[in-house]
């Protein structure tokens, strides 16, 4: 084995062989090795290379600006640090190449005769890039996972960080919507850490992952981008079948009907997610003893349906009808469901009377400053919990149901979808439907439709639905 050390000129004298035998097998990696978005990946590699390593018999060498080069020597292995430098001037890596003694340098992306006249003195190995080069696949978890913004970043971080058990992860956007294997190496890594700027919400949304619950058919977003999903539900009350589909069947026979109910939906190549969507207050021709036109389903009532939903892969709608009382009063009872991943709610302005007012007398209009309420308490039990995204349904059938309507927020925590549940000819129908869509703020929301068994003249078709636009991506059952 040859060694080498400085001379004062800068090139390399050989010695003579030692007898000494090195141990340059690496450390175990530091916890504690700190990285953020400043870190030079020059200084990354030198750190990690003095953490690992007391000496080495082979070291890579790139330039850092250079991530085929670095990602050619990635895939060929190296025994020992990958050094990265800036310059040959600069005072990194040349210090940590001397401490170190290799055997062997292995380079790329250097010109064959500039590393013979710069590392004269050590034996040289010169490797040509390969643009096709791309890291080694493996399985297995990582230690460490840094998300960072660009593809170079990724390759640069990623080729080193392996020598520390770490990968590197390009992320643009919402951390919820990145790949099912990108989220299951987020949550099995000890640590993770955002060397991208992701946006204020980018650690909440790491915990949403970290977390691990997911929404029923997968994924973190109702609707994320380039994942076609449509929910097809029953709707009704548990107990009764004059109110609905769902209550024709108890909560297994339920699931099983929904089926057959959902096909053809997927004919556009959408994933379809069957629902229940539930009546958990149901307007009422009387006060009742708390005034309020609206009788309030009890939990025991609604958990088995809730419990099935869950055993099936299917999500579940909590639909509210409030009568004089307002929408947030009545979310809050049902709380326990909504802090579960598979439950979203509904708003059912029909049903929600101004003082003096009774049902079918009148069609009931909510404001949107109270329909915000519900927004900012639901989208806070969201973030509380870390819950994947959760649906928000808005039903209307006229703009009066819903005033200031272009004022509804609608914040990341949820996907709010305006459900348009009129009932009739089906030219009425198909009138409403782009009237409603068509107006300068429906961009914002998500869009959904409602099918009745016995008042639609005729009840359309799957086909005919998916013929909408936009495309309805909730369509319920009555």
């Amino acid at each position: 084995m040859e060694t080498a050390v400085p001379v004062a000129t800068g090139a390399y004298e050989p010695l003579e062989p030692s007898a000494t035998v090195r141990d340059c097998s690496p450390r175990d990696p530091a916890a504690d090795l700190a990285i953020d978005a400043t870190t030079a990946a020059v200084l990354l590699s030198a750190e990690i290379s003095r953490t690992l390593y007391d000496c080495a018999d082979e070291i890579g060498l790139a330039f850092a600006n250079d991530s085929e080069a670095i990602l050619t020597l990635a895939a060929r292995g190296i025994r020992g640090p990958l050094l990265l430098m800036e310059s040959w001037s600069a005072a990194e890596p040349m210090s940590e190449i001397r401490r170190l003694a290799p055997e062997r340098i292995v380079a790329a992306g250097f010109n064959e005769q500039d590393l013979e006249q710069r590392l004269a003195g050590f034996a040289v190995e010169w490797v040509p890039v390969n643009p096709e080069a791309a890291l080694p696949h493996r399985d297995v978890r990582y230690e460490r996972v840094w998300i960072v913004d660009s593809a170079e970043q990724a390759a640069v971080l990623g080729a080193v960080g392996r020598q520390i058990d770490a990968a590197a992860m390009v992320v643009a956007g919402d951390l919820r919507a990145v790949a099912p294997r990108e989220r299951e190496m987020l949550r099995e890594a000890a640590r993770v850490e955002l060397l991208a700027d992701l946006g204020p919400d980018a650690a909440w949304q790491l915990e949403v992952i970290r977390r691990g619950d997911e929404l029923p058919g997968g994924g973190l977003l109702m609707f994320e981008p380039g994942r076609a999903r449509r929910l097809v539900a029953m709707y009704g009350h548990p107990t009764t079948s004059q109110l609905g589909v769902l209550g024709e069947q108890d909560p297994s026979e339920g699931a099983e009907r929904l089926r057959s109910i959902a096909d053809g939906y997927d004919a556009d190549g959408s994933d379809v997610l069957l629902a229940f969507e539930i009546i958990a207050t149901v307007a009422s021709a009387r006060a009742g003893r708390d005034g309020d036109y609206s009788n309030e389903t009890a939990l025991d009532e609604i958990r088995p349906w809730i419990t099935a939903a869950s055993a099936n892969d299917m999500y579940v709608v909590l639909d509210l009808q409030p009568g004089r009382t307002d929408f947030l009063t009545q979310a809050k009872r049902y709380e326990e469901f909504l802090r579960l991943p598979h439950v979203g709610l509904a708003l059912d302005p029909e049903w929600r009377l101004s003082p003096g007012q009774v049902h079918l007398r009148q069609v009931g209009t909510v404001d949107a400053s109270e329909i915000n309420e519900v927004v900012q308490w639901l989208a806070g039990l969201v973030r509380a919990e870390d819950l994947p995204q959760k649906l928000l349904i808005l039903h209307q059938f006229r703009f009066s149901m819903i005033t200031n309507r272009d004022l509804v927020e609608t914040p990341a925590e949820l996907a709010v979808l305006i459900h348009m549940d009129g009932q009739g000819p089906i030219d009425t129908k198909y009138s409403t439907w782009d009237a409603l869509t068509g107006e300068p703020d429906a961009y914002r929301f998500y869009w959904g439709w409602k099918n009745f068994y016995d008042e639609d003249v005729p009840t359309p078709t799957a086909e005919q639905v998916l013929g909408l636009t936009p495309s309805p991506l909730y369509v319920s059952y009555q």
